[in-house]
């Protein structure tokens, strides 16, 4: 008996590494050296500025992933139902239209329309009166897989992130394909421009390490975007000779970037989602190894943590404000808005709006 038992373990223990060796798996790992990740530290020291922000309970509905002002005064809000609602003046939830997507990234452009980077459906607009309007769904003979984020500029063009052009948001869940794009650092994802007056879509970058928020310079001579699975904040050229050319504003950051939003004095507001990943990053590379990691159950694999922070950053890349909130009374934090005298801050899972006093400048 004793010696079955031992026959047992040991072809149980051989399956288990031939498992975890060999059984296929959706990604194809590509080996890149993760910065050394210095955390919590210097600009980015801990504190609890963010930690007294309220919650705005969204009444059983879930990740107010992004935030838009409309005209009428009202913050406009795109959660994971795929419906796109909004707060009132008097502080009320209003439901607006459903996208029978996920929204993800909203805009609104200057005729009053919501532009949407819906993650199943591309890239939409929405009329004040609720019309829902397929702008672009393809470039380049490429699906949009994971529409993200959007901004538009004062001359009416349009620049948005599709995530990942391979790990498709309506098959794998906008969360679930994000985590296999940044496990396997493939390049998967392209910033785009659509003229609307031509209805012409430019993809003006690609190979980027999930595609994610988007923003205009001040000036509107670049686009800011974030590249989540390298922890960082690229810059793209708009105009003249210089049209293409990528810069890094800020990198190295201790958490994956999210969203990213102009706001007052020339910053940016920039949602950092989660910390890092330690495994991630000493895996890095290592692609043979993150495969190991994705055969895991999915319970033992790298996730989100509950953490909230945003910072505010200039155009030389320097951080202007760094608000934490390491309780994670709110927490996946992917942006803030600046509306008044507060701070509206979204999240990729909570279940509220997050909404502090604004700093002061």
């Amino acid at each position: 008996m004793k010696q079955f038992s031992m026959k047992l373990t040991a072809s149980l223990i051989i399956a288990i590494a031939g498992y975890l060796a060999f059984w296929p798996v959706e990604i194809d790992p590509v080996a890149w050296q993760a910065p050394e990740n210095f955390g919590y530290s210097g600009d980015f020291e801990k504190n609890q500025q963010l930690s007294q922000i309220n919650r705005i309970e969204l009444e059983g509905d879930i990740g107010p992933e992004d935030l838009a002002l409309g005209k009428d005064g009202n913050v406009y809000f795109a959660l994971l139902s795929g419906d796109i609602k909004f707060l009132d003046n008097q502080g009320q939830i209003q439901s607006w239209v459903n996208t029978g997507g996920r929204p993800l990234g909203i805009e609104f452009d200057q005729q009053g329309n919501l532009l949407v980077a819906d993650a199943f459906k591309g890239l939409l607009s929405i009329s004040p009166k609720g019309e829902i309007t397929t702008l672009v769904k393809s470039v380049d003979g490429i699906d949009i897989n994971y529409a993200d984020d959007v901004d538009v500029a004062s001359n009416g063009n349009i620049y948005f992130s599709d995530a990942s052009s391979k790990f498709h948001a309506k098959e794998f869940g906008t969360y679930g394909a994000s985590l296999l794009d940044i496990n396997e650092h493939g390049g998967h994802g392209r910033i785009i421009e659509y003229n609307p007056e031509t209805k012409t879509s430019t993809v003006l970058a690609q190979g980027v390490n999930f595609a994610n928020g988007v923003t205009l310079s001040h000036d509107e001579q670049f686009v800011l975007f974030n590249e989540t699975g390298t922890y960082r904040v690229m810059r793209l050229a708009l105009n003249g000779d210089q049209r293409g050319q990528l810069a890094v504003v800020i990198d190295n950051l201790p958490s994956f970037p999210d969203n990213i939003a102009r706001g007052g004095n020339g910053v940016y507001w920039l949602g950092l989602v989660s910390p890092r990943s330690k495994p991630l990053d000493m895996l890095s590379n290592s692609p043979s190894l993150r495969k190991v990691i994705q055969r895991l159950p999915e319970f033992l694999r790298p996730k989100a943590q509950h953490y909230g922070h945003i910072i505010a950053i200039n155009d030389a890349g320097e951080v202007v404000f760094n608000l934490q909130d390491p309780k994670g009374i709110y927490g996946h934090t992917t942006g803030a808005l600046e509306v008044d005298d507060k701070l509206y801050v979204s999240s990729l899972h909570d279940t509220a709006l997050g909404v502090t006093k604004n700093v002061n400048y």
